[in-house]
């Protein structure tokens, strides 16, 4: 039950705006990215939210992994974007396909601010490396 768990909190993101609106053309460049990571696809889903007095409604995309998940939200309204990106390490180490990932993703978006996490998940305290 080893894995790597990785976030980004994108602000100010200079992308085009179609990536922060448009759930089926985020979910299918989502879907290439993991490819091009080496990651395999086995379902997804995407999600647009309603627009609101702000602009137009966030989306969700979401890429079930056989080695776990990706996960995009976003927030046209404010330019931002949070991205999770979790790898089951069990039959082996994803975790630089996890890094290749996050690194395309956040390119994407172009964010003039990244906050970026990493949580090394399972295991015991002994075993465990950050």
């Amino acid at each position: 039950m080893q894995g790597l768990h990785l976030t980004a909190d994108l602000s100010r993101c200079q992308c085009d705006n179609v990536w922060l609106t448009d759930a089926v053309r985020l979910l299918h460049r989502c879907v290439q990215e993991v490819s091009h990571a080496g990651l395999q696809a086995v379902s997804q889903l995407a999600h647009t939210f309603p627009a609101t007095g702000q602009g137009p409604g966030g989306v969700t995309a979401t890429v079930l992994l056989a080695e776990s998940h990706l996960c995009v939200h976003t927030w046209p309204e404010q330019m931002g974007v949070t991205v999770d990106v979790y790898v089951c390490n069990f039959g082996a180490d994803h975790s630089g396909k996890a890094h290749a990932l996050m690194d395309a993703l956040v390119l994407l978006f172009a964010p003039q601010q990244v906050l970026r996490q990493a949580l090394q998940r399972g295991g015991t305290p002994e075993t465990l490396q950050i």
